[in-house]
C-alpha cells in the first residue's frame, strides 16, 4: 500500500508538470501560463476541505482522483483566459475584455462544469464493494471541478485584467504557436466547410463507429478487476485429513526449503512467514506461508509468475497439497480462485453426485487450473454401533456405553473446584497412547448392572471405519458445496464464467441450483451496476443539457462525442491488450463528461453567434474555428494529466493504466473527431433550435411592446 501510495504521488506532480508544460506551449508566455496555473493549487486545496468535511482519507483512490483532477481543473481557466486573450487581441481594453469575456464564455463553463459534476456523482452511488471504494474518488473529482470553475469565473478574469496588456506583441515562442494556430484554423476552416456540405456522411461515420465500439466491447476479454503484483503472494499447504500436526510440520518444512532457496540479496524473495496451523480455525493438517518479494525494480518475474513457477515445484513435495495464491483484485474475501461457483440442494448426497459430474466437466476445460471443492471426504471416522440386545442381556446400558466412550475418546467434565476465588473445571480424558488405533477399544470396559462385573467393550460394539468431510457448509440457508479453480494463462474471468454456465446446463438436472461467490460474484454484479451507472450517467448529462439549452435537439448533438470517444478508448485498451473491468469502465463513464466538454463549446458558441445575426453555415464554422484552439488545450490537458497513469510503472500500475488508457485515447480520438462531427450534425439537425438568450430577449421584446407576436425560434439564413 506504502508503495501504492508514493507511485501515485510520483504520478500526481508529472501531472501537474505536465499539464503545466502543455499550457506554456500552446500559449508562449510564462506570465499567461500562470494564470490558469493557479487554479491547480486553489482548487486541490479547496477539494481537501471537502474531503475532510466528508472524514475521508488520503488513499490511492482519492489520490488518483486528483491526478486526473489535475488536467481537468485548468480546463475552465484555459477556456476563459483564451477567450479573454482573444479579445484583448481585437483591440478591447483588458478590463471590458476580462468583464465581457467571462461573461460570453460563462454559459459554456457552467454548462460544461454541470456535465461532469453529473457524471462524476453516479459514481457514487454504484451497488456492491465497488460503491465503498469509488465513493470517494467520484466526490473528490466533483468537488475539484465545481471548485475550478467557480476560480475560472471569478479569480482569472481579475488575473487576466490586471496581468494582460493590449496591444503587447508575441515574441519567440508565443509568436511561433500564435502562427501556428494561425495556420492551422485556415485549414481546419477548409476541410469544416467541405464537411458540412455532406454531413449526412459525419452521420454514417459515427453509426459505423458506434458498430465498431460494439465489435471491440465483445471481443475484449472482460475480469473484475486487473491483477496486481502488490509484492507479495500466500502459499496454502493441505496434508491429508487425519493427519498429526508432525507430519504437516515435516511436509511444511520441505516447502519453506524451496522457499528459502529463493531467498536473499538479488534473489526474488524478501522473506517469508509461516504458520502452522494455518489462520482461523483451521485444523492441524494446514498451513500457511505469507511470501514477500523483492522490491518492484529488484526482479524481473511478477508476483503471478513466480507464484506459477514456484507452484511447479510444490508439486514434489510428497504426502501433502501446496497452492501459491497471489492477492485478490479489490481485495475481494476468497482463498484465492478467481472462479467459486456454488452448487445449492436438497442434501449432500446428492449434492456430492453434481459436484463429482461438475468437476470431472470443469477438469476438461481448458480454460481452468486446479479444480477443486470445500467437500472433500477425506477425514477418517469411526462410526461405532452398539448391539442393543446384547448390551440389554450383559445388563449394560446404553447410556454407560456412551459415557465411557465420551471419557476414553474424548473429554467429560465432571467437577469443579475452586481455587483462589477462581471455579476450575476437572476434565477426565483418556491418554494419548490408549486411543490411538480402533484397536485400542478391546481394552475399555464397562460394568454390568446384573453381575458387577467388567465386560469387554468390543463385545457391545460394532466398529466402521469411513471418511467424511470435515465441515459441511450452507449458502443462502441452502446445503452447499463450493467448487473453486483458478484461470488458465490467457482466459480472462468473464469468458471462464460463459463457459462454466454453458458446462452446468448441461451437466446438472433442473433442480440444482447454481450460485457465485468470491470475484466471480463481484464481476457479476459490479459488471450490470456499471453499465446501470453508465446509463444512468448518461441520461443525466442529457436532461442536463437539454435544460440548459432548452432544447432536446442540442444535447444530442453533443452527446453523439460519446461513442467517438468510447470507441477511442476500446481502441486503446485492444492495442495495449488490456481488457474491459471495473477500472476501465469506471474511465468509460468519465469519458461521457469529458467527450461532451468540446461539443459544448462548440454549439453554445455557434447558438450565439445566430443570435447576432450571422448566418447559420457561417456561424457553425466560426464557431468550431474560434473554438478550436480552447479545444485542443483543454483536451491535451486532460490527456497529458492522465499519461502518467498509462505509462506509471512499480506498485498498483496494473490497476491505474486501464483510467489511463480509457483517458488518454478517448479524449484525444474524441477531440479530434469532435471538430468534425459535431458541426456537421448541427448543421444536418439543429436549424431550427435557438439559444436560451434568444428566449430572454424575445420576453423583453413582448414587455416593451416592440417584438409583436414573435416566433419560438428564430427564421436564420442558410
Amino acid at each position: 500500500i506504502e508503495a501504492s501510495m508514493r507511485e501515485v504521488y510520483v504520478a500526481l506532480g508529472v501531472a501537474l508538470a505536465l499539464v503545466l508544460v502543455v499550457i506554456y506551449v500552446f500559449l508562449g508566455s510564462f506570465k499567461v501560463t500562470l494564470i490558469p496555473a493557479i487554479v491547480v493549487p486553489v482548487s486541490v486545496i479547496a477539494t481537501f476541505i471537502v474531503m475532510g468535511a466528508m472524514g475521508y482519507t488520503i488513499n490511492v483512490l482519492t489520490l488518483l482522483g486528483l491526478v486526473l483532477a489535475i488536467g481537468l481543473v485548468v480546463d475552465d481557466a484555459i477556456v476563459v483566459l483564451e477567450n479573454i486573450y482573444r479579445r484583448i487581441e481585437q483591440g478591447e481594453s483588458p478590463l471590458l475584455s476580462a468583464l465581457d469575456g467571462s461573461k460570453e464564455i460563462g454559459f459554456a463553463v457552467i454548462a460544461t462544469t454541470l456535465v461532469l459534476v453529473s457524471v462524476f456523482v453516479p459514481l457514487s452511488y454504484i451497488e456492491g464493494d465497488v460503491s465503498r471504494l469509488f465513493r470517494e474518488f467520484g466526490i473528490t473529482l466533483a468537488a475539484a471541478v465545481l471548485f475550478s470553475s467557480l476560480v475560472a469565473l471569478t479569480l482569472t478574469p481579475m488575473l487576466c485584467s490586471k496581468m494582460l496588456k493590449r496591444g503587447q506583441s508575441r515574441k519567440g515562442l508565443a509568436a511561433k504557436v500564435d502562427q501556428f494556430f494561425k495556420w492551422l484554423r485556415k485549414h481546419y476552416r477548409h476541410a469544416l466547410q467541405r464537411v458540412i456540405t455532406v454531413p449526412w456522411v459525419a452521420l454514417a461515420a459515427v453509426v459505423a463507429l458506434t458498430l465498431f465500439a460494439g465489435f471491440l466491447l465483445d471481443r475484449l476479454p472482460a475480469e473484475y478487476a486487473p491483477n496486481e503484483d502488490r509484492g507479495a503472494f500466500f502459499v496454502s499447504l493441505r496434508a491429508p485429513e487425519g493427519s498429526t500436526l508432525e507430519s504437516t510440520d515435516k511436509a511444511t518444512r520441505q516447502l519453506e526449503a524451496i522457499l528459502q532457496a529463493e531467498t536473499g540479496e538479488g534473489k526474488p524473495l524478501k522473506r517469508y512467514l509461516t504458520r502452522l496451523p494455518g489462520w482461523g480455525d483451521a485444523s492441524v493438517n494446514n498451513s500457511t506461508l505469507i511470501v514477500l518479494l523483492s522490491h518492484w525494480d529488484e526482479r524481473e518475474e511478477t508476483d503471478r509468475e513466480l507464484a506459477t513457477r514456484l507452484g511447479e515445484r510444490f508439486d514434489a513435495i510428497p504426502g501433502a497439497r501446496a497452492f501459491a495464491r497471489t492477492p485478490r483484485a479489490l481485495g475481494i474475501r476468497g482463498d484465492g480462485n478467481p472462479i467459486e461457483l456454488v452448487l445449492g440442494g436438497p442434501d449432500y448426497d446428492q449434492l456430492k453426485d453434481w459436484r463429482d459430474r461438475m468437476q470431472a466437466a470443469m477438469e476438461a476445460m481448458p480454460e481452468l487450473q486446479e479444480v477443486d471443492s470445500d467437500y472433500q471426504e477425506r477425514k477418517p471416522q469411526m462410526k461405532i454401533s452398539v448391539d442393543r440386545d446384547r448390551a440389554a442381556t450383559l445388563g449394560v446400558s446404553l447410556s454407560n456405553v456412551g459415557r465411557t466412550l465420551e471419557t476414553m475418546l474424548g473429554s467429560r467434565i465432571v467437577t469443579t473446584y475452586v481455587d483462589r476465588g477462581r471455579e476450575y473445571n476437572v476434565i477426565l480424558m483418556g491418554e494419548d497412547a490408549d486411543r490411538a488405533s480402533p484397536d485400542d477399544l478391546t481394552n475399555l470396559y464397562v460394568r454390568s448392572s446384573l453381575t458387577g462385573q467388567l465386560v469387554p467393550l468390543s463385545n457391545l460394539v460394532v466398529i466402521t471405519e469411513m471418511a467424511g468431510p470435515s465441515e459441511l457448509k450452507r449458502y443462502d440457508r441452502m446445503r452447499s458445496i463450493t467448487m473453486t479453480a483458478a484461470l488458465a494463462p490467457g482466459v480472462s474471468l468473464g469468458e471462464a464464467i460463459e463457459k462454466i454456465e454453458q458446462v452446468a446446463q448441461e451437466t446438472l438436472p433442473a433442480s440444482a441450483r447454481t450460485s457465485w461467490d468470491g470475484e466471480s460474484q463481484e464481476y457479476l454484479e459490479s459488471g450490470s451496476s456499471l453499465y446501470l451507472t453508465f446509463g444512468l450517467a448518461l441520461v443525466i448529462v442529457f436532461l442536463v443539457l437539454a435544460a440548459q439549452f432548452e432544447s432536446f435537439i442540442n444535447p444530442l448533438v453533443i452527446l453523439v462525442t460519446v461513442p467517438l470517444a468510447l470507441t477511442g478508448a476500446l481502441v486503446g485498451l485492444w492495442g495495449y491488450g488490456s481488457s474491459i473491468n471495473v477500472f476501465s469502465q469506471i474511465g468509460a463513464i468519465l469519458l461521457i463528461g469529458l467527450s461532451a466538454k468540446n461539443g459544448v463549446l462548440i454549439v453554445e458558441f455557434a447558438n450565439q453567434l445566430r443570435d447576432r445575426g450571422m448566418r447559420f453555415r457561417e456561424a457553425v464554422v466560426e464557431a468550431a474555428a474560434v473554438r478550436l484552439r480552447p479545444i485542443l488545450m483543454t483536451s491535451a490537458c486532460t490527456t497529458f494529466g492522465a499519461l502518467p497513469l498509462l505509462l506509471g510503472t512499480g506498485a498498483g500500475a496494473e490497476s491505474r493504466q486501464p483510467i489511463g488508457i480509457v483517458v488518454v485515447y478517448g479524449v484525444t480520438i474524441s477531440a479530434i473527431l469532435t471538430l468534425f462531427v459535431v458541426p456537421a450534425l448541427y448543421v444536418l439537425f439543429a436549424r431550427s433550435t435557438s439559444s436560451p438568450q434568444h428566449v430572454t430577449r424575445m420576453i423583453e421584446r413582448l414587455r416593451s411592446g416592440t417584438g409583436g407576436e414573435a416566433s419560438a425560434a428564430p427564421e436564420t439564413p442558410p
